[in-house]
């Protein structure tokens, strides 16, 4: 049973349900929290998965607690009348945190992939990092996206037995979405994308990004600043900063298929997206990462991406720089993903097939 209840655990499983489905012996069931509604939605849709379960538990401005009160409710009454073998999640939603538990309780296996990511603050990703820790350690099987996070797993003593490098599955994604549409080509130039959704950053450290790019999209009135505003409430009301700025397009979520079509074309990328962080090093993107600390340091250290946290000055300099130095751009803008190679699904499915997988080199 897989369960998803966001957009970026669709897009990340679907490449796992897809090979799932295909794989004979194997009777998989997609099963939806509705944390978010239509973002989930349009991402299952875009792979052409239908969830065979679906709790609806979307409600306006809902808490973190009743996200996982309303899946540990739900989620273990399915458990109960069909117990699945194995349960897969992904990442460290309140969805991925309240369903582990639920199938802990009930002493079904959870298998755990993008395990092992790691900040070693509680408070940032808030609250990611204590969701993803609470799924690790009563995981089974833990698909570890990189040798960085394989070593954080054996460093809090996880079983190394439990421990398997699979690669990250967005980059799966990626593949499948471009080689079932080969006309959104690279290039432009003239447009940066602008991504902000994180908790830990609402009121004045959001503010501060945001004033930044403000000035960013001033200094720079030839380049389109595109922002699919996050619908929290929180996000919108930071957003306002950019009222009267004409080349800043605040925009509504975006599907899938646009998201990676706006990466393609961007210049430059500035988000608090963990997902990004692991998409734009496959289209040679240049990333600053609006947040104090990152759990994916692997772009950092591969020169890709640049931590710059809300510092409305540094994001300012960094973005400049980035904007009019040609040899700044070109240290950056590499397309080696240190993240994946496209094959993370298949590992997966081959390890609870028992087979032995492919070993993972990352970025190839």
């Amino acid at each position: 049973m897989v369960v998803v209840g966001t957009r970026p655990e669709a897009i990340k499983m679907a490449p796992v349900v897809l090979r799932l489905r295909a794989e004979t012996g194997f009777e998989t069931r997609v099963c939806a929290s509705a944390q978010h509604r239509d973002l989930l939605d349009s991402a299952l849709a875009l792979f052409g998965i239908r969830p065979d379960l679906d709790f609806d538990l979307m409600r306006p401005n809902q808490t973190p607690s009743a996200v996982a009160a309303g899946v540990l409710t739900a989620f273990d009454e399915v458990l109960v009348a069909d117990p699945p073998d194995i349960v897969l999640v992904q990442g460290d939603t309140t969805t991925v945190m309240a369903a582990s538990l639920a199938a802990f309780h009930r002493r079904i296996a959870v298998g755990h992939v993008e395990a092992g990511l790691r900040t070693a603050d509680l408070r940032n990703p808030f609250p990611e990092e204590m969701n993803r820790r609470v799924t690790d350690l009563v995981a089974a099987l833990h698909f570890a996206p990189t040798p960085r996070s394989a070593a954080a797993l054996a460093a809090e003593g996880v079983d190394a037995a439990s421990v398997h490098v699979t690669g990250n599955t967005v980059v799966d994604a990626l593949e499948w979405l471009s080689s079932r549409d080969p006309g959104a080509e690279d290039g432009g130039g003239d447009l940066v994308l602008v991504t902000s959704h994180r908790r830990e950053s609402f009121g004045e450290p959001m503010r501060r990004s945001f004033r930044a790019i403000a000035r960013l999209a001033r200094r720079f009135p030839e380049i389109r600043f595109v922002f699919p505003v996050h619908p929290n409430p929180n996000v919108l009301e930071a957003a306002r900063v950019f009222e009267g700025i004409g080349n800043v397009a605040l925009e509504p979520p975006a599907d899938y298929r646009r998201l990676v079509g706006w990466m393609r074309r961007a210049r430059l990328i500035l988000t608090d997206s963990g997902g990004i962080q692991e998409e734009a090093p496959t289209f040679g993107k240049p990333t600053l990462v609006l947040r104090e600390t990152t759990e994916r340091p692997e772009g950092i250290e591969a020169g890709v991406a640049l931590l710059v946290g809300t510092d409305e000055e540094l994001i300012f300099r960094e973005a400049e720089k980035l904007l009019t130095d040609p040899f700044a751009y070109a240290a950056m803008a590499q397309r080696a993903n240190p993240y994946g190679d496209g094959k993370a699904a298949d590992r997966i499915v081959s390890i609870l097939a028992g087979r032995s997988p492919e070993p993972f080199s990352p970025g190839r």
